[in-house]
This record gives C-alpha cells, sequence and structure tokens, in this order.
C-alpha cells in the first residue's frame, strides 16, 4: 500500500510539474489566441532611413490587416541598444518578433533569449550569427553585389579605379554586399580605396570627400546603401563620376530622375514587411514556413 501510495504521488508531482510549463514553450497558447490578442515586437536597425521606414509602414499595415498589435523600437544604429530593446519586448510578452538587426553578430543572444522564451523570430534584410530563426527574409544582397559591379564595368570600363563605401561593420547585408561586389570587381577594376559610412548619408558624404582628396583619379563609387550614394553625390561636386547605390528608396529615386545618382540596386522593402507579417499569420495557424525567402531585386538607372 505505501508503495501504491508512493507511485500515486509521483505521478501527481509530475503532472503538476508538466502543467507548470510555459504553454508558449510547449507552442500552443499562439494557435488559441483570437488575432487580435496577438502582439508582434518589431525592432528595426534604424528609422533615420527611408528604407526601414517602408518596411515599418509595411509590418504595421499587414498587420491591422488581420487585427494584430505591433509594438516598434528603433535601435538608432546602436546594437546595445537594440539587445536591451529586444529584451524589453521579451519582457513585455509579445508573442512574436520581427528583428532588422544592426549588427549580425552582436544580436545572437537576443534571439537566443527569444527561443528560450518560446518566442519564434523572423529576422529582415540582415541575418544573424547564432539562435533559431524561424525565416529570414532578404533580397540576395551577394546577386545585387555583382549587378552593382557590372554596371559600374559597362559604365566606365574595365580596369577603371573605383571607391567602395562600406555598410556597418558587422551587418550581414554589408559582407554579403561586399562580397558580390568584389566576385567581379577583383577581376575587372581596380579598387584604390574602401572604407566604412555605417550606411548613413552623412558619414557618405564626409568620407567621400576624404575618398576623392586622396584618390582624384577615381571614375566611380559603388556605395552599400542609398543613403551613403546620396552623401556620396553631395560630396562630388560638379566632378563626373559615377555613383551606384543599393536599396531603391524614394529619395534614391527622385535623385535618379533628377539625373544625379547613376542607378541603384532596388529592393522592395514593403515587400519584406508585408511578407514576415503573413508568415505570422502562418506560423500561428501551424502551418510551414521556408527558412528563407529571397526577395528580388531590379537595377534602375537614368
Amino acid at each position: 500500500m505505501k508503495k501504491f501510495l508512493a507511485l500515486f504521488l509521483v505521478l501527481v508531482l509530475g503532472l503538476a510539474a508538466c502543467s507548470l510549463e510555459s504553454p508558449d514553450k510547449k507552442g500552443s497558447s499562439k494557435s488559441d489566441k483570437a488575432n487580435k490578442d496577438i502582439t508582434i515586437g518589431v525592432s528595426l536597425s534604424t528609422l533615420n532611413n527611408p528604407f526601414f521606414v517602408a518596411m515599418k509602414n509595411s509590418i504595421e499595415k499587414e498587420a491591422k490587416a488581420n487585427n494584430f498589435k505591433v509594438k516598434v523600437v528603433d535601435a538608432q544604429d546602436d546594437s546595445a541598444k537594440q539587445a536591451n530593446d529586444i529584451d524589453d519586448l521579451i519582457q513585455q510578452k509579445v508573442d512574436y518578433l520581427i528583428i532588422n538587426p544592426t549588427d549580425s553578430s552582436a544580436i545572437s543572444a537576443s534571439v537566443e533569449n527569444a527561443n528560450n522564451e518560446g518566442i519564434p523570430v523572423i529576422t529582415l534584410d540582415r541575418s544573424v550569427d547564432k539562435g533559431k530563426v524561424a525565416q529570414f527574409i532578404a533580397s540576395n544582397n551577394v546577386e545585387g553585389g555583382k549587378m552593382a559591379a557590372d554596371y559600374v564595368v559597362k559604365k566606365v570600363g574595365e580596369k577603371a579605379k573605383v571607391a567602395e563605401l562600406e555598410g556597418v561593420p558587422g551587418a550581414s547585408a554589408t559582407r554579403e554586399r561586399g562580397k558580390g561586389f568584389h566576385e567581379v570587381a577583383d577581376k575587372k577594376l581596380d579598387i584604390v580605396t574602401k572604407q566604412t559610412a555605417k550606411f548613413n548619408r552623412a558619414e557618405g558624404l564626409n568620407v567621400a570627400q576624404n575618398m576623392l582628396q586622396s584618390h582624384p583619379e577615381i571614375k566611380a563609387i559603388f556605395a552599400h546603401n542609398d543613403e551613403m550614394a546620396l552623401g556620396a553625390i553631395e560630396a562630388l561636386g560638379n566632378k563626373d563620376i559615377l555613383v551606384v547605390g543599393f536599396d531603391g528608396n524614394d529619395d534614391a529615386l527622385k535623385s535618379i530622375k533628377n539625373k544625379k545618382l547613376d542607378a541603384t540596386i532596388a529592393q522592395q522593402p514593403g515587400l519584406m514587411g508585408e511578407e514576415a507579417v503573413k508568415s505570422i499569420l502562418k506560423l500561428k495557424d501551424g502551418k510551414k514556413i521556408e527558412s528563407e525567402m529571397k526577395v528580388p531585386l531590379k537595377l534602375i538607372e537614368q
């Protein structure tokens, strides 16, 4: 009898322990929730860039269409702030996270924290080095870098001296766009200088000015995003130097129309944001989603 009672107590305690497990970690609670009770936490690298503003707007629009709530935080290109922002969102018990990393490595711990709390993560535009991500949505940045280099070769000829304005160090977009560019440029062009301007227009202006002073023979500049490219345009003055950006934001398209910026490798940030929310809807309904989604690129020139 005593043995039977002991076994009974073990079973009861075991069931009680199971019932204390977080329902989120078991993956059942989100599918039981109504859409209006679902909150999506969104952490963007910066809202001081039209590209990410377009991404934010599309996320909010698609979320509203599906009755989801959204909390958006701006990392202001500060990886430490982004980590704190994401920790805050986790503490607020958001149901899903959409992250556009400032730094692909620095944000890894935050993604792992979300994993531990059973919060699915989708990353946009830039990948994360560690941690489980339900889906990574981005353009094919390597292919875009190649497209930019091919365009430069076509316009200024092989062996021309060129400069490269790099993005935020550590960001996957910086690595991938640079990789694609160099796969072509290292063989067909002469890259005389390259330096980060951190995806920022003002820094793009300053860095481009220094580059032009040190290397007046430059025939073209490839910038890893449009903001830096537009800064470089300001630095040129009347110099006849080809400038190619990356993103296809509204200011870049206006500059191309006004015959200033020569070209951009256009992404679709709005589509990225929209697809992220659609993927969350699928996850909530228990459907499978692909681990990666590539959004098409296109060259836009004068």
